[in-house]
């Protein structure tokens, strides 16, 4: 037998076409706003998928933020353990239910559907003598089980269930169990309920992925697609709105004349006078070659220039990043100190981008940041190849609004020439700038190479230039090579003398050459045979 205890309070009416808040981080963004008011919603999903936490979330948040008070129906879990799942999160629900704002009912399908064919039935009138605004019900799962014992047709106590929520004017949220090994939800249970949520539950590299798909939600729009949601302590439900789905405005994006300096003098005059501002910058090059470096140098650079910057490391951490930069002159942990520069660190293995997007863009808003360096934009290629396009994207389109200056270093795996920036990656043309670093052999020497291939809406020097790393980060040397550079080394042979930094990859060579040298026969005058091939 079911107590039905009357509880009341105090809450203001509301208009029927008001969104309702669910207080559920993430969610209502997708949503735009939150539920039309009396909306029926259905949250699907396997065992695990947090579809109870986010029904108690919903009711949680109603009561404690937005005053609108609510009710749980509990078929398997009684009282004390919502109270106790509740409590892991920081909801102290005994408080909201001592205060009237709260009551968990537990009871059976038979007696829950027998009351919604009575309009003035006991759970009726406990809802609205408490003031009622949110109902959960958890879950739809053994209501239809009860059905079938009893070949009872569920579609008719299902309409009968919509059909007593319409009547009781609150928004409702329905939990259901969606087994893949069973099959999927029924259909008619989706075309029933205004809005559907879909939880899906995976294991992704030994660790647990979980992810939201609003599929559906009469009267409103949404942001469709899957987005990241996690369960979080002191704050259960998080869901992070899919990266690329970040707005920009297509017509009105801002630009300037304004130029950054990289650093380097000479680097400046390669670029025709340094960095745009508001562009976005490649760097490419194997490990080694002083991607980071330049990195540290370009955002020096922009901090004397009074610009807050950051950097976004995923090869490094910070420890290691400020030590090596002091042996070159670089103070970062002064500058973290001053507020002029800060790190963001995370671990490769636990990355997942949405989560990580949503952490930068929100350090970059409430800290005015506008010069940002990612190194290195591999490792997101490796955690995630299928999605590093788009979130590329959603980085290079969100700052561009905001006229912030990028760096994107990644790092290439070839050792001497360059063939293609990335095998997979294909982003190339979501920046504005492309500066090589490699390595150059010359006789039994390794020696460093830059070149700046594309600088948009500039006049940049289609040449290779000779480098070392020194004091302040990179260093260019004379074109002819002789000069000593800052470390003492005096290089042997003049760095004109190599054919160039791109020709070493074989998939740069004309096919004219390369069908000439595998048949034998005499070059067409108009091309030139790099020396390696000539000999």
């Amino acid at each position: 037998m079911v107590d039905w205890k009357y509880i009341s309070t105090n809450s203001n009416e509301d208009s029927v076409n008001d969104l309702v808040r669910t207080g559920i981080a993430g969610l209502d963004e997708v949503l735009h706003g939150g539920l039309p008011r009396q909306n029926n919603l259905m949250v699907e999903g396997a065992p695990g998928a947090g579809k109870t936490t986010m029904g108690l979330g919903f009711i949680y948040a109603g009561a404690a933020l937005y005053g609108e008070p609510g009710a749980i129906v509990s078929f398997e879990l009684d009282a004390a353990k919502l109270m106790r799942d509740a409590a892991g999160f920081n909801w102290h629900l005994e408080e909201l239910i001592g205060a009237g704002n709260i009551k968990i009912i537990q009871t059976s399908p038979a007696v829950l559907l027998s009351e919604f064919r009575n309009p003035d039935g006991a759970f009726a009138e406990t809802l609205r003598s408490m003031g009622a605004k949110r109902l959960l019900i958890d879950g739809l799962t053994p209501m239809r089980l009860y059905a079938d014992m009893h070949d009872m047709p569920f579609r008719e106590d299902l309409y009968l269930l919509i059909e007593g929520l319409n009547r009781l004017g609150v928004t409702t949220l329905v939990t259901a169990e969606r087994d893949e090994s069973m099959g999927a939800v029924p259909a008619h249970e989706r075309f029933v309920f205004d809005t559907v949520i879909s939880l899906t539950r995976a294991e992704v590299k030994r660790r647990v992925q979980r992810r939201l798909t609003v599929l559906k939600s009469r009267g409103q729009d949404f942001i469709a697609g899957s987005h990241t949601m996690r369960i979080e302590p002191n704050q259960g439900v998080h869901v992070y709105r899919r990266a690329q789905s970040r707005p920009h405005n297509m017509h009105d994006q801002p630009t300037s004349q304004e130029r950054l300096s990289i650093g380097s003098k000479a680097i400046d005059d390669m670029l025709d006078g340094g960095l745009y501002k508001g562009s976005v910058s490649m760097v490419s090059g194997i490990s080694g070659t002083g991607k980071t470096v330049l990195s540290v140098q370009f955002l020096s650079s922009a901090i004397a220039a009074g610009h807050k910057t950051l950097l976004v490391s995923l090869d490094e951490h910070p420890r290691q990043l400020a030590r090596n930069a002091s042996s070159l002159g670089f103070d970062l942990d002064g500058m973290v100190d001053r507020g002029e520069l800060f790190v963001h660190y995370e671990s490769p293995l636990e990355l997942e981008l949405d989560v990580h997007f949503e952490r930068i863009i929100s350090m970059v808003e409430k800290e005015g940041i506008d010069v940002v360096v990612f190194d290195s934009v591999a490792v997101y290629e490796m955690t995630s190849p299928d999605e590093v396009a788009d979130y590329l994207y959603a980085l290079a389109t969100f700052f561009k609004d905001r006229l912030a200056t990028i760096f994107f270093n990644y790092e290439s795996p070839e050792l001497l020439g360059l063939s293609q920036i990335s095998e997979e990656l294909k982003g190339s043309h979501l920046v504005d700038n492309i500066i090589l670093l490699n390595y150059v052999e010359i006789s039994t020497v390794l020696r460093r190479a830059i070149a700046i291939p594309k600088v948009r809406g500039s006049r940049n020097q289609q040449i290779t230039r000779e480098y070392v790393i020194a004091e302040g980060g990179l260093v260019l040397l004379d074109e002819t090579g002789n000069n000593v550079d800052p470390n003492g080394v005096v290089p042997q042979l003049p760095f004109s003398s190599y054919y160039g930094l791109l020709s070493r990859s074989p998939s740069r060579q004309s096919p004219v050459i390369e069908d000439a040298i595998a048949q034998g026969t005499k070059m067409p005058e108009s091309v030139e045979l790099p020396p390696e091939a000539a000999t």
